[in-house]
């Protein structure tokens, strides 16, 4: 039996305690028939695979179900999403074209993730239409979505209030609101849009509060928001995975299926699965694929059971290789041969990394998962590796000459077996013809035809190995100029005087180009960072909002794409032009009959208006 779960931890049971559940040991699994779903969630289930419920889907969804609102004390890869997801959709009115269910989520990936995941339970309930809302992403579609009245609307606080503000969206209809790891979110600084949409929303709904602990601040907005609330507390899994080697390799995105396409092409395993975040890169990815003759199929969370059957059963057969998926697609999957996990988008949450590479390693075997990470995701490998324990081993990506000499290698691996087989005097015949005729060397004809053998026919194989270096040498170059500018950076940061503003944080000061008098707030600038930067909210140190600009801290290093993206993000109407803070402007001798030329603001200490710890 399958699992509608990424950790699938230990079963449970309720407890005496009255609106409180505990996890303890069962004799008996119960299935998601004895959940009280309706058929068309049911039948959702199962055509995914999955017959048993995780801990918290099993105590979750019952008490949704009753109408009961709920708090989940439980980690991501928990399976949660199915946990509110499936009595969200239980809950909404198909034939009513408006706005009926909101999650809330601390940042666009998770956002992502949600959407495709409730759109997936929701495959035989036709006229439900679920639409992410996020930062970084143009408004004029998002509109356009939600003016044809999806049912349910998964997103990030600050966007969600700005669809608010526009009148894009109306939260007058809201049955059913579910704030999606609470801790996260109010830690980056959005307690003041959670308050504002639960405020817009009506007295009379139900609520699911889920968070990897229960701080006194989350418990506050239990008590303020909710009514009664049953209690979920679920156990983390252990995160070892002993009988896999994890590895990494930066790898700008651009560069991604390249070098996807070296690492399968000398990889020793039987099979492969490549994971993807979103159904549309894991079609993208694998069409890539099949365009440069690797066999290799996708599932995503709209394939149907009947044909996410065949392609299992194929990959199981060893009629296919390579399988590209998503997260929810792979749930439940377990075939022998898969040697080999990568990581095309490294996951944002290190719960569903460990669910990721447990595909392969099974049955006693060996296996390996590489994750691509790109150079402003270091803070997210970081992170993995303090879940997991242990630090994973960074590679070098294969060349064009390391695929040819692993084929070359192949090839002659076989030669024993293909001479015993024997019937080659015609071969011989051939190739002795040849010599005689055009005196070539043996070894350089033997070399000749093995090069023909795997495809390098010499100019476009140099043209090839030569960008290769050029992108590995621009790779080195810029890792060393980033080691080099950032030892005297924050030398030169802990020595400059601190005007007035408290250093307490740890990392790169960054000077941002908007302020108070453009209606920045923090949640709003950690919005913008975590969802254009890539960035997570530890990455973020103490910000400072001035009437004119903002300052703020982050550890992890950016690259100049990373800088560009943010720049071009925008915050309370305005780009966000970031830049390195190099401290207040000199002050400068005053024009004639005004004020000095220089930053006026920031000649009296730079004080700012608003402090914000992350």
């Amino acid at each position: 039996m399958t699992s509608l779960d990424t950790t699938a931890p230990e079963r449970a049971q309720n407890t005496p305690t009255e609106n409180t559940v505990a996890t303890s040991p069962v004799a008996e699994a119960i299935t998601f028939a004895d959940l009280g779903l309706p058929a068309e969630l049911l039948s959702a289930v199962l055509d995914l695979g999955f017959t048993v419920p995780s801990t918290i889907q099993e105590k979750a969804i019952p008490a949704l179900l009753a109408g009961n609102d709920i708090t989940g004390v439980a980690q991501t890869g928990t399976g949660k999403t199915a946990a509110f997801g499936l009595p969200m959709l239980a809950a909404v009115d198909p034939e009513l074209r408006r706005t009926q269910a909101l999650v809330l989520a601390p940042t666009r990936e998770l956002a992502m993730q949600v959407a495709e995941a409730i759109e997936t339970f929701a495959k035989h309930l036709p006229g439900i239409e679920v639409v992410p809302v996020y930062g970084g992403s143009p408004y004029p579609p998002q509109a356009r979505a939600l003016s044809r009245g999806a049912q349910i609307v998964v997103g990030t606080p600050g966007r969600v209030i700005d669809h608010l503000e526009r009148g894009t969206l109306k939260l007058g209809d809201i049955r059913f609101l579910v704030l999606d790891e609470a801790d996260e979110m109010l830690r980056m600084g959005f307690a003041e849009d959670v308050e504002k949409i639960f405020g817009a929303a009506p007295t009379e709904r139900q609520v699911a509060l889920f968070s990897a602990t229960m701080p006194p601040q989350i418990r506050r907005v239990a008590q303020h928001h909710m009514r009664q609330p049953v209690e979920i507390a679920v156990s983390r899994q252990s995160s070892t995975v002993t009988s896999v080697t994890q590895q990494y390799a930066v790898v700008p995105f651009r560069h991604k299926v390249g070098s996807l396409t070296r690492v399968l092409a000398t990889s020793d395993a039987d099979a492969a699965i490549v994971f993807c975040r979103t159904r549309g890169a894991a079609e993208e990815v694998g069409s890539a694929l099949i365009e440069r003759g690797i066999s290799a199929a996708t599932i995503s969370g709209d394939v149907a059971q009947k044909d996410r059957e065949k392609i299992v059963e194929r990959l199981r057969a060893g009629a296919l290789d390579v399988l590209v998926a998503t997260d929810v697609a792979a749930r439940g999957l377990d075939v022998d041969r898969i040697g080999l996990v990568v990581n095309f988008d490294i996951p944002g949450e290190p719960e569903a990394y460990v669910h990721r590479i447990g595909r392969t390693g099974r049955a006693g075997r060996t296996g390996v998962a590489l994750s691509f990470v790109t150079p402003n995701e270091r803070g997210r490998l970081k992170q993995i590796e303090r879940t997991i324990r242990q630090q994973l081993v960074e590679i070098e990506i294969p060349s064009p000459a390391d695929v040819s000499a692993h084929k070359v290698a192949t090839l002659l691996g076989r030669v024993d077996a293909r001479r015993d087989a024997g019937r080659l005097s015609m071969y011989t015949d051939l190739v002795r013809t040849h010599l005689d005729t055009h005196g070539t060397d043996p070894a350089e004809l033997a070399a000749i035809l093995a090069a023909l053998a795997v495809g390098d026919d010499g100019p476009q194989a140099r043209e090839e190995e030569a960008a290769f270096e050029a992108q590995r040498a621009e790779a080195r170059d810029a890792r060393k100029r980033r080691d080099d500018d950032r030892a005297p950076r924050e030398r030169r940061d802990n020595d400059r005087p601190s005007r007035g503003v408290r250093r307490e944080s740890t990392g790169t000061r960054y000077r941002l180009s908007v302020g108070h008098t453009h209606g920045a707030q923090p949640s709003g600038i950690v919005g913008a960072l975590t969802n254009e930067g890539g960035l997570s909210g530890k990455d973020l140190g103490k910000i400072d909002i001035f009437p004119s600009f903002s300052l703020v801290d982050i550890s992890a290093p950016l690259d100049s794409e990373t800088i560009d993206k943010i720049s071009r993000a925008r915050v309370a109407g305005k780009a966000l032009r970031i830049k390195l803070d190099d401290g207040p402007a000199p002050t400068r001798t005053p024009r004639a009959g005004g004020a000095p030329a220089g930053r006026r603001e920031e000649r009296f200490d730079r004080k700012p208006r608003t402090e914000a710890r992350y």
